[in-house]
């Protein structure tokens, strides 16, 4: 019974932790995926587990300590209880080493960040192309091609990126909150080259998309206020940053 109540806990602080990572709440979110890691492991919950360990890689990462992320994410991936848990396992461990390859995009390692890209398609490839673990936001070919819009952006190459972005088809992605994100890093890669009406547009697709998404993500909300202070602003752009909370 104590087992079942641990694990729905660690259930819904990995939830409170993805919604701080979201907000950009670190600190919080450092308390919520610790708490969900101890829950876990108390529960036996091998998937939740290794779950706790991707926020934390990921909170790492946005604090800009690269090599902890780097060994908290590849630790987990390897971890041997992952083996026994089929599909599902497999999965969670696509998910980390994409993990540390975004984590390696961040840092500038191009290369590195490919291999380890490979190595996260060949794993869903293994799995048939389903999408598994939506209640983690899903892990199949199509979301690994889409981790590499952004990837490719950090590591510095857009032009790949975009030719990462021409290969998706948004109406596959498996959610809203999916979908908005695609088009938010798009909008990304639009503006590293020069192409300031498409990125405008492509971000107001993305509040077409998902409105509370698009209008909460700092790295969105970043995106426009650069817009607004680099060149000609228009209607749909202050109209956007005024929905967003960038203009007063």
């Amino acid at each position: 019974m104590l087992s079942g109540q641990h694990a729905l806990l660690a259930k819904s602080y990995l939830l409170a932790t993805r919604m701080l990572v979201k907000m950009d709440e670190q600190q919080l979110g450092w308390m919520a995926a610790d708490r969900a890691r101890q829950l876990a492991e108390s529960a036996g919950d091998i998937l939740a587990v290794a779950e706790s360990a991707r926020q934390m890689a990921v909170l790492a990462r946005k604090a800009g300590w690269h090599d902890q992320a780097l060994s908290i994410a590849l630790s987990a991936a390897d971890h041997p209880d992952l083996r026994g848990i089929g599909r599902a396992g497999t999965a969670v461990r696509g998910l980390l080493v994409q993990s540390a390859s975004y984590t390696l995009a961040r840092r500038g390692d191009r290369d590195g960040m490919r291999e380890l890209t490979d190595e996260a398609a060949a794993v869903a490839k293994e799995l048939g192309g389903a999408t598994l673990l939506r209640d983690h936001g899903g892990f199949s070919p199509l979301t690994v091609q889409l981790h590499k819009i952004s990837a490719e952006n950090h590591a510095g190459d857009p032009w790949a990126a975009l030719d990462a972005a021409r290969a998706i088809s948004l109406k596959a992605l498996p959610s809203v909150e999916r979908r908005s994100r695609a088009l938010g890093d798009i909008a990304v890669t639009y503006d590293r080259l020069g192409r300031r009406s498409d990125c405008v547009r492509t971000l107001l697709a993305a509040e077409r998309c998902a409105p509370q998404e698009t209008h909460a993500r700092p790295a969105t909300k970043s995106l426009i206020s650069s817009l607004l202070v680099s060149g000609p602003t228009s209607t749909e752009l202050r109209g956007l940053a005024e929905r967003s909370g960038v203009l007063a």
